[in-house]
């Protein structure tokens, strides 16, 4: 059996740790962007399919101003797009990671 340096793991060691804390720090980011309730009744209901801002601002029922402050942060975060069609703006989940984790905790918790 052959001894190994700890000079020779220590490189390998950081970098797997700060690979990990570098995916950690994506990991908050994304898990702050869903902790906010009207952000996640948001998140939710576009797991369900397309929706148009003004059903958005029905279903939370708060003030226009602060539902599209929430979308304008799901916007900046890249969890939701929008599509303008006529003089409505709808919005979607965008796909991959963020509709897999959406759609599950949809299925967990929502009736």
């Amino acid at each position: 059996m052959m001894d190994i340096e700890p000079a020779q793991t220590a490189p390998a060691v950081t970098g797997f740790a700060n690979d990990m804390l570098a995916r950690a720090n994506l990991t908050t980011d994304f898990l702050k962007s869903l902790s906010h309730p009207s952000r996640l009744v948001v998140l939710c209901r576009l797991a369900e399919g397309p929706c148009p801002v003004g059903a958005l601002e029905a279903l939370l029922m708060l003030p226009q101003a602060e539902v599209s402050k929430q979308l304008a942060r799901l916007r900046a975060d890249g969890l939701v797009t929008t599509e303008r069609r006529g003089r409505s703006m709808i919005y979607s989940l965008v796909g991959g990671r963020t509709a897999r984790v959406v759609q599950m905790l949809h299925d967990e918790f929502c009736p």
